[in-house]
């Protein structure tokens, strides 16, 4: 994921389009819609575990975004505003929605796939794969069974690469807790992987 401030133009084109929104261009938002959709169902499904839930917190995130966007101020990018509004429909949804809770899957593909590509272009011996596949589930068993912030942390930190104060920002908290959080998300997996060496 790429934050708006890494692309100045696509940041202002949000801008721009945030103002017609403001000043009544209701078919403006569609663009907005059209422009991070994709990234939105991406950041709901860090929270769900199906296509259906993670559609349903999108659309419903949108309809938010558009109910509020007249108290957009432009002090964040508008992404870094949606991210925010989507994490809390997201939240509320699983609040409300007990069932899921357990039962997530933080990018269990992208990282599957990832590590696939690195099996097979490699010179490692199969038993080696196999321990890297082993390594992998006990990873992605050890994301599900975090906390959601600690998960949400971890996630934005080692999956999507983004700077402590860039995650303070999305989700609203002090850098400190940012820090805290990913601390304790990475003991905890350092803990997981550990046992696989016993």
């Amino acid at each position: 994921m790429n934050l708006p401030n890494d692309n100045e133009f696509a940041s202002n084109q949000d801008a721009a389009i945030v103002r017609k929104v403001q000043e009544g261009d209701r078919e403006a938002y569609n663009l907005l819609v059209l422009r991070y959709q994709h990234k939105v169902v991406q950041i709901a499904l860090k929270f769900v575990n199906n296509q259906a839930d993670a559609n349903d917190i999108a659309q419903e995130a949108f309809i938010k975004a558009y109910k509020a966007i007249g108290n957009f101020r432009g002090e964040s990018g508008f992404y870094t505003w949606l991210y925010r509004i989507v994490v809390n429909t997201a939240r509320t949804f699983l609040e409300s929605s007990s069932k899921h809770r357990n039962n997530v899957d933080v990018d269990a593909e992208d990282i599957a796939s990832q590590d696939h590509q690195g099996a097979l272009s490699s010179n490692e011996t199969p038993d080696r794969i196999i321990e890297s596949q082993e390594l992998q589930r006990t990873i992605m068993q050890a994301l599900t069974q975090l906390p959601t912030e600690l998960r949400q942390a971890i996630t934005l930190r080692e999956v999507e690469g983004l700077a402590y104060d860039e995650i303070a920002k999305l989700t609203g908290v002090p850098v400190g807790t940012v820090r805290s959080r990913i601390f304790r998300a990475r003991q905890f997996i350092e803990e997981k992987m550990a046992l696989l060496d016993k």
